[in-house]
């Protein structure tokens, strides 16, 4: 005969008596273990363990940093505005999904975190489809920051006491807006960030329509993603570290010295370049680059091949890196073609050991005798 069951109510009993003297067993560690346990639970988990008993109730309200994460689909409000009063200790990321209703509380809570230090990663952005929201100036005095991502804000001017950020090491900045001037301030962001060692800028919008050429400073910078249909004046200088760079430039019109802009990331290991090169107001077609790329080992490029300039372009790339590995062409066909690429104009611009190390060639919507031509020099 099968043992019976004990009943429902007693196995109840059993299970919270045992959670019982498991949470009486986990209180007798020393304070800095359990913090570390809790520590490493989601936000939401360590709350729950206000249920296990009554000496429990507060415990997370003790611990000595937080991180506070609210996904897409959850309450932002309900969430942010329950847990910060209650734990008084260092929140270390705030990454936060904004709806309407948290817009409106977000000064208050940036405030609140700016009066306990700030934070070390922060993350703000709204759902799709997105609204703009404003960014407090309290962040500018967060120096502990270490990352900061922000997607679809208003971004206010400098305050006079601004000092830098001297441990942020990623800044993305994606769909966001800053007023007339912004390129001064980003240049200043980035100058006084001197352990940035991750860059994005995703269709950065700067009111105004004449922009003053300014340099991206940063010694210590590994990876750079730039993205924008307008030509904000940027430069680079003393990228001595950079090891990866997408620079996505599509109407690029050519109204400056092209050459020195790609000057600054002579010392990229990979590089992504898209952009529709075509010179105006009399700027001199680029024929050649002042410069070497000794340490570039893979190239993506991404553009027409319907005029002179790109095609001189692609050239001038080839001649410049001698220990190019990789390379992948894209060619955008929607132009009209006003060049032939034919086999006399390559051979032109073709030099003894162009190409020489070259391992792999990737090239799509491109000409079949522009094909030919590549692939025979190379076997040459």
């Amino acid at each position: 005969m099968a043992p019976r069951r004990p009943p429902k109510k007693r196995r109840i009993r059993d299970a919270t008596a045992a959670a019982a003297a498991a949470s009486d067993a986990l209180l007798s560690l020393p304070p800095e273990v359990l913090d570390k346990i809790l520590g490493r639970l989601d936000l939401r988990d360590a709350v729950r363990t206000c249920a296990l008993c009554p000496a429990w109730r507060h415990r997370w309200e003790s611990l000595p940093s937080i991180d506070i994460y609210t996904p897409i689909g959850q309450q932002s409000l309900w969430t942010v505005d329950c847990v910060l009063p209650r734990c008084s200790g260092r929140v270390r990321r705030f990454d936060v999904s904004l709806d309407e209703l948290s817009t409106r509380r977000l000064d208050d809570w940036l405030l609140v975190l700016s009066r306990r230090g700030g934070v070390e990663d922060l993350e703000l952005s709204p759902p799709c489809p997105y609204k703009f929201f404003s960014l407090h100036s309290t962040v500018f005095s967060w120096r502990r920051l270490i990352s900061i991502d922000l997607f679809a804000c208003h971004i206010p001017p400098l305050p006079p006491d601004f000092e830098g950020f001297p441990n942020l090491k990623v800044l993305s900045l994606a769909n966001v807006k800053l007023q007339q001037n912004g390129e001064y301030q980003l240049e200043e962001i980035i100058e006084t960030s001197p352990l940035l060692e991750q860059l994005i800028l995703c269709e950065v919008c700067i009111v105004g329509d004449d922009f003053i050429e300014w340099e991206i400073r940063a010694t210590n910078l590994r990876h750079i993603i730039i993205c924008s249909n307008i030509d904000y004046g940027w430069n680079f200088a003393e990228l001595q570290c950079l090891n990866s760079a997408v620079i996505d430039l599509w109407e690029y019109v050519g109204n400056r010295d092209f050459a020195k802009f790609l000057a600054g990331l002579v010392q990229v290991r990979k590089l992504s370049l898209c952009s529709f090169y075509a010179p105006v107001n009399g700027i001199k077609i680029l024929e050649t680059l002042p410069c070497t790329f000794d340490n570039l080992k893979s190239l993506k490029l991404f553009m027409h091949f319907c005029e002179l300039p790109p095609i001189l372009l692609v050239f001038c790339f080839l001649r410049s890196t001698p220990n190019l590995e990789k390379l992948k062409i894209r060619i955008y066909d929607g132009k009209e073609q006003k060049i032939e690429a034919n086999g006399e104009l390559l051979n032109a611009q073709w030099t003894d050991g162009i190409c020489a190390n070259l391992q792999i060639l990737e090239m799509t919507e491109w000409d079949v005798l522009c094909i030919q031509a590549a692939i025979a020099a190379i076997e040459d």
